[in-house]
């Protein structure tokens, strides 16, 4: 949890860069091509995220107990924006990532400079990603 929080901060920094949001907005795309593609095996309805309005997909796997995150997505913003939520939870146990409230997102004021068809978007991003995280505890408690 204490990752999460370090990394959450960093990101704020990050942000705190720029002085306004046509800029915080570049910065998001730039994110999103740095991001490691996906590969197209796995662009499949199995991991395309529902209530985007771009196409995403996010890919979990689980190493040593924690679980590791791959994503890509069709638009370069909608890239940055997954982009931030890998690097957050990527790497992270299952029970932190259920848990986590993901406060950078209204730290940085994101949700109110997206339009509300990216914030439903978004929304349904960190949904999946916690889904992946509650289905994994369920799988190590069995």
């Amino acid at each position: 949890m204490e990752d999460m929080q370090k990394i959450e901060a960093e990101i704020i920094e990050d942000f705190s860069w720029f002085d306004n949001w046509p800029d915080k907005y570049q910065y998001i795309i730039e994110l999103g091509q740095k991001l490691d593609p996906l590969s197209d095996e796995y662009k499949t309805d199995e991991y395309k995220i529902k209530g985007c309005q771009s196409s995403v997909w996010i890919k979990p796997d689980v190493e040593e107990n924690k679980i590791r995150f791959t994503a890509d997505s069709d638009s370069v913003f909608v890239k940055g924006l997954v982009s931030l939520l890998v690097r957050v939870l990527s790497g992270q146990k299952a029970e932190d990532i259920a848990g986590t409230e993901l406060k950078f997102i209204d730290d940085i004021g994101l949700m109110q400079h997206l339009a509300q068809t990216r914030a439903n978007g978004l929304g349904a991003m960190i949904k999946q990603l916690k889904t992946y995280a509650v289905a994994l505890q369920a799988a190590q408690s069995n």
